[in-house]
């Protein structure tokens, strides 16, 4: 059995911090530390904390530099073999997901569970990749709330880059992944719900998050990246042709006829 240390960062967020708290009182798995880092909150936060010590084993309550400065105080903190980030307002599913799920946490070094998401509006369950490739690696990333990160990953990877404000997980994962060769297995279960207010997912968070993939992409990856870029202009290009194909193809009376045949054709050897 894998001892578990299960880390929240709090700023001023005390509703949602006293939800995530809750959620892991919860779970009666036995081999588990709850640590909490609060960037020294003005609300009720604190308050908060100290009501439910006796379900945190770890707590520090101070000024940091920023989500990343936060997270990294709780990996130095963290003693246990798995790691897992919960942020405030996120929970666990339901209150028996770590002793239902916990046999899946061993050998590999990054463990994805599926992940709830909602927010206004959506209500949808995420799953992970089976199979890593490297455009998943390129273009998206893991759900931090939902994946068990290997407490050695981080002697072997380095901790988070403070200098990102938005994407330095995603840049752990992908450098863990190619230049460690970190081993990796999804589970198709659902762990956490997340949500959709914080801010990566804000109109600000997406364009800060493109922005700041861009530069790690260009300066750790040069010699993959204008490759990269020119394969998904060309995939782009090329299904504009087949649509402007398929839109002539309908205005005649033959085109009618055999336009699903050549869609079938153009699918099946694409």
């Amino acid at each position: 059995m894998s001892k578990l240390s299960i880390i929240t960062i709090n700023y001023n967020n005390a509703s949602g911090l006293q939800r995530t708290i809750e959620s892991v009182a919860a779970q009666q798995y036995s081999d588990m530390e709850y640590i909490v880092v609060d960037g020294g909150s003005t609300d009720e936060s604190l308050e908060i904390i100290k009501q439910h010590e006796k379900f945190i084993n770890k707590w520090v309550s101070e000024k940091d530099n920023g989500i990343y400065n936060a997270l990294n105080k709780g990996i130095k903190m963290a003693t246990g073999n798995y790691l897992l980030f919960l942020n405030s307002g996120d929970h666990f599913y339901d209150s028996a997901v770590l002793n239902k799920y916990h046999h899946h946490i061993e050998k590999e070094d990054l463990i994805a569970f599926d992940i709830h998401f909602f927010g206004p509006g959506y209500n949808k369950i995420g799953k992970h990749i089976d199979n890593l490739n490297f455009t998943f690696l390129f273009e998206d990333t893991f759900a931090h709330q939902s994946i068990f990160i290997r407490r050695n990953l981080f002697d072997k990877v380095g901790l988070y880059d403070e200098t990102l404000k938005i994407v330095a997980d995603w840049k752990f994962f992908i450098h863990a992944i190619v230049f460690h060769r970190s081993t990796y297995k999804a589970v198709h279960e659902v762990l956490s719900t997340y949500y959709l207010d914080g801010i990566s997912g804000s109109p600000e968070g997406v364009i800060l998050r493109n922005k700041e993939r861009k530069t790690i992409l260009k300066n750790d990856f040069s010699l993959f990246y204008d490759d990269y870029i020119n394969a998904k202009k060309n995939r782009k290009l090329l299904a504009m042709n087949r649509f402007v194909m398929l839109q002539q193809l309908e205005k005649s009376y033959l085109g009618r006829k055999c336009s699903s045949l050549v869609l079938k054709f153009m699918t099946q050897f694409s």
